[in-house]
């Protein structure tokens, strides 16, 4: 995917350099539908980088002046719609990091990649996220009751979770 870059950031393909700044947040992933991710050490950290280097579908979110990865956005086609999501380092929460992020990439699949819908999940306890889409513009389009499960009981009973959609059209963004 081709460099994207804001006043503060600069988002661009994963590097196998990145591998310690990404275990830096997936080695506890803070939201359930990241636990998949869980990093459990430095070397599935480069395994990942060296995997996600390779695809265009996740990017890496940079601070522009240092170049330290703080998190990294996912866009993934299905025609004319994409998925899209977020997962930031929790250390860099509160800055803005993620609208800034989100709002480039949003800009660059609607003029770019020419998309006509953007959508996200967001569980029902997951609020930042939440926040986010609204911030971006994106209406909550339904509720998935007991939709996925990331966790297990002490029984090792799935736990389901409740899930947003939220979605944007590239007319809707326009405005």
């Amino acid at each position: 995917m081709n460099t994207i870059e804001t006043d503060r950031l600069v988002l661009r393909n994963f590097r196998t350099e990145d591998a310690g700044d990404l275990f830096a947040y997936l080695h506890q992933p803070v939201a359930n539908c990241f636990l998949s991710l869980k990093l459990e050490d430095i070397g599935s950290a480069e395994a990942e980088t060296e995997t996600r280097s390779k695809s265009d579908e996740y990017l890496a979110v940079c601070l522009k002046d240092t170049g330290k990865l703080i998190g990294d956005l996912f866009a993934i086609p299905e025609e004319d719609t994409w998925s899209v999501g977020w997962n930031f380092n929790p250390a860099f929460g509160g800055a803005g990091y993620a609208s800034e992020a989100a709002r480039a990439l949003f800009d660059y699949l609607f003029t770019v990649k020419e998309a006509r819908r953007l959508y996200a999940y967001a569980e029902d306890h997951n609020i930042a996220s939440q926040r986010l889409c609204e911030r971006l513009g994106m209406r909550k389009e339904g509720l998935f009751k007991e939709f996925v499960s990331f966790t297990t009981d002490a029984r090792g009973a799935p736990i389901f979770e409740n899930t947003l959609q939220y979605a944007i059209l590239r007319k809707e963004w326009r405005t």
